[in-house]
Order: C-alpha cells, then structure tokens, then sequence
C-alpha cells in the first residue's frame, strides 16, 4: 500500500524535477528556485530556497555523497551549491550558451555531465571545474542522462527520440531510435545484473517519451565487443505522454509519471502495476526515489511534490 504523507506547496511555478540525497529533498520549478527539505520531517532547509538563475529551473540532482546539489536552468548554466549550507561552489556556463536541461553526476563524483537544448553535452571535471570532453547529438535538444553504476559509460536522451551512449571519454558508442515523438526522461538501474560465465555486465535502463510509452532495455558491456542496447519491452498504462521514469534503489521498482496526472509504480522485472497514484490536479513532470527510505518525490504542473511512502 503506498500512503501520502506529505505534499510540499512553496513553488509559484510548475515543478520540473525532484532529487533526493540520503538526508534531503530538493525540488526545482518554473520560478527559478531550489527548494531543499529535511527528509525527517519535511521542514524546508534555512538556507531554502536556492536563488540565483536567472530563468527556469530545469533539473537538479545530488551528488552521490549528498554534499553538493546541482541545478542548471534556461539562463545556460549548472550551478553546484554545498548540500550543508546553500552556498554557491560554481557557476558552469554552458559553451554554447544554449539552455542547459538536464544534469547528472557521475558515480564517483569526478565528472557532471550537462545537456542543452542545443544538442550539446559537456562532461565537466569538478576538480578543476573546466569541461573535459564535449560533444552533440545531431538532432534535437537534450533532455534526459543516466550514468551506468560503474561510471563507463552514460546515456543521453533527446527530444527527437534517440537515445546516445557515450564512454566516460564521450566517446559516442552507439545510438537507438527509441521513442518516435522524443524521449522525455531515462534512467538505468543502480542494480546491475552480472554474467560471470560469459564475462558480460548487464545493465537496466528505463525510457519514456511523448508517445505514452516506458521502454525497458537491457544494456550488455563486454571487454570485446563493446555496449550493446536490446528493446526488451514496452510496457503501456498511461494514456498520454510519459514525462518522468525513475527506478528504486535496489531496483525493484519503477515509477512514472505522466501527462494523464497519474504515477504508475511497476515491477520491473514482471511489468505488473503495484500501485496508482492520482492526486495530482495537473501532468505529472518529475518522479524519484529515496535512496535509504522507501519514499517517493512525484512532482507536477499543480506546483506542488506529494511524498508517499511506499
């Protein structure tokens, strides 16, 4: 049974994403802010919310330590801010300029990838805090990324419904037309599945797009051959467009949200619907889970984030 135990409404705009870090919440929206909450009682942070963009607020996320949030915006930038205190690390300006929509850190915290309405993506080295690698997709704007557990390679999804993926040296290994309407969001499984007897890593990784659907594939890393993406299945449910997609932590669950104002949370593993949630008023843009809790952050066009236990 999954219950809502709180729904957070301090946004003056629609929410565009949620991120969780073992100790906190952040929300990010249309009016330019970050919101960050305690997870022990949902009480906003002093320091909340974060200002300093200029224009929308697209996407944040946590380091995996929980020590440094980044955001990046329509103004062309990514800002990195302490997870502790609010105070702004960088400001990351997008070479291009373009609008950055999507940010993500790597495993190991030495690299952010940012992903602009451009095409382009830069892999950044947070020690330096100067791009390492750059490169583009050749249509569309990005708008999804999902790094692999091991960090080896990344996936980038855009609104002309590819799907990249790149090495840890953005090297481009390989493209899948994946979603005909434009991928919306992405992400793989922290869970990867092994093949000892082949020598094979198995990765899960999740799509969603504009055309109502979640697609779920299997990613395969050899020494030899490389990354190979299979289609392993579609699964439907929702009747609009699929805007969000997020798997637990342990991989056994897979949540998304869409236009239809619903979030369907499936098992992945079986496609089976283990629960609905309907309580937002309008399209459902964000869904996440907590890394150490079972909590999940849904975000919407309403302006607010409804928290359920699941």
């Amino acid at each position: 049974m999954a219950a809502l135990i709180h729904t957070l409404a301090d946004h003056s705009d629609d929410v565009n994403y949620c991120a969780f870090s073992p100790s906190c919440l952040a929300t990010c929206s249309l009016d330019k802010t970050i919101r960050v909450y305690s997870l022990s009682d949902f009480t906003e942070l002093p320091y909340s919310p974060l200002k300093g963009h200029t224009y929308a607020v697209h996407c944040c996320c946590f380091s995996p330590s929980g020590r440094v949030l980044a955001s990046c915006s329509t103004d062309g930038t990514t800002r990195l801010w302490d997870a502790g205190d609010g105070r702004v690390l960088a400001v990351l300006e997008q070479p291009s300029s373009s609008p950055v929509r999507v940010c993500r850190f790597s495993p190991e915290s030495a690299y952010l990838v940012s992903g602009a309405a451009d095409g382009s993506a830069v892999l950044w080295n947070l020690q330096s805090l100067t791009p390492y690698r750059s490169g583009s997709v050749k249509d569309g704007s990005l708008v999804a990324c999902a790094f692999s557990p091991d960090g080896s390679f990344f996936v980038t999804g855009s609104s002309c419904g590819d799907l990249t993926i790149w090495d840890d040296k953005m090297r481009c290994l390989g493209t899948e037309k994946a979603h005909d309407l434009g991928v919306t969001c992405c992400d793989i499984s922290s869970q990867p599945v092994s093949d000892g007897e082949h020598g094979f890593r198995h990765f899960r990784m999740a799509s969603c797009g504009q055309d109502n659907q979640i697609k779920l594939w299997l990613i395969s890393v050899t020494d030899f051959s490389g990354v190979e993406v299979k289609h392993k299945c579609t699964l439907d449910g929702h009747s609009a467009p699929v805007l969000a997609c997020a798997f637990s932590c342990d991989g056994r669950m897979l949540a998304s949200g869409s236009v239809d104002k619903c979030v369907i949370v499936r098992e992945p593993s079986t496609g089976s619907t283990l629960h609905t949630l309907s309580r937002h008023t309008r399209y459902v843009t964000a869904c996440a889970f907590a890394p150490t809790r079972p909590l999940l952050a849904t975000g919407s066009m309403d302006k607010t984030v409804n928290v359920w236990q699941l």
